[in-house]
């Protein structure tokens, strides 16, 4: 039997996925493309902006926190639970930290850190802006938004199946 902050815990984590997923669906949606859309230097500069903001905001927090988390999710079900809902709560696990965190680490924040590196309105920002981080930056931002997503899926099933009592134990 799962205690009941275990529950609250992965009701949070399904929200704080879904918000997650969110963001990157809205850069690999239109933000991306639209930058894209307009004069180099200017996608180059906004971009470089976002960058740095990013690192303030409740979107960090929450990208962070779930890379924390989700072991502690994988380890409590590993160990407290059975059956079709531990499996459960573990792939959404293994699926945040590799998908989204392992992305995001070993591909889109040093494409980040070469793009900030150069001057927004050069000739070698505007070559790695159009042959190298547009399109390899929003491919691994897709991967990104459908982990997350999918973590998301894999933990409200597996809380509804909690919540019932019905596969919880397997």
């Amino acid at each position: 039997m799962t205690s009941t902050w275990f529950f609250v815990v992965l009701e949070i984590s399904v929200i704080a996925c879904g918000l997650v997923s969110g963001v990157f669906l809205t850069f690999s949606d239109f933000v991306m493309r639209s930058l894209d859309r307009a004069k180099t230097a200017a996608g180059v500069e906004v971009m470089q902006v976002i960058n740095r903001e990013v690192f303030r905001s409740v979107f960090m927090v929450l990208l962070l926190g779930l890379s924390a988390l989700s072991p502690f999710l994988i380890g409590c079900a590993y160990f407290n639970i059975a059956g079709p809902t531990s499996a459960l709560v573990m792939t959404g696990g293994a699926i945040y930290l590799g998908g989204v965190f392992v992305v995001t680490l070993v591909f889109n924040v040093p494409m980040n850190k070469r793009l900030d590196a150069k001057e927004y309105a050069g000739a070698e920002a505007a070559t790695y802006w159009t042959t190298t981080y547009m399109p390899r930056w929003t491919f691994w931002n897709h991967v990104r938004a459908i982990a997350s997503a999918g973590a998301a899926a894999c933990y409200l099933v597996a809380s509804v199946w909690l919540a019932q009592g019905t596969i919880a134990t397997g």
